[in-house]
């Protein structure tokens, strides 16, 4: 299975903000501290803030944070509302006679089964357990952490 740029950046956008806190963070920041694209980012916090899971505060001293708490923001739920097709072959993105043996093809099943095991294993994660190693992962971003700066409290 191979998950988009889109969804890639996208948990980087969610890490980068879990791991600031309640504190913003601006698009500029995870375009620099990540060295990635900003026209893409600028669409991802887009759709992560129409999904509900960023917040965005406008104006001049504005940005973005989680909308929910770490806890409560599943990798699993944004890897399948980020991906738009989540099958890897034609047969399993509802395309009827993709193949002359889609009626009888086990691989389909194998395959469509071996792609629920694999959000099943994300769907154990939540952006909390990506930050976990809050310290370590602001050392390598060279993200300066206020030792005051909780973890996001977002409410749902």
């Amino acid at each position: 299975m191979r998950l988009t740029l889109h969804t890639d950046y996208a948990l980087r956008v969610l890490i980068f903000a879990g791991i600031k806190g309640d504190a913003l963070s601006t698009v500029g920041e995870i375009v620099k501290h990540f060295d990635i694209s900003e026209g893409h980012v600028m669409k991802v916090v887009h759709g992560l803030g129409r999904k509900g899971y960023l917040e965005t505060v406008r104006g001049k001293n504005g940005g973005i944070r989680l909308a929910r708490k770490p806890s409560q923001i599943n990798v699993g739920a944004v890897v399948r509302d980020m991906e738009e097709e989540l099958g890897v072959l034609g047969c399993l993105q509802g395309e009827r006679h993709f193949c002359r043996i889609e009626d009888s093809c086990v691989l389909r099943g194998a395959l469509r089964d071996a792609t629920n095991a694999f959000l099943s294993v994300l769907d154990r994660f939540t952006i909390e357990d990506l930050v976990r190693p809050r310290r370590p992962l602001a050392r390598q971003l060279r993200i300066e952490l206020s030792d005051r700066a909780p973890l996001s409290s977002a409410q749902p």
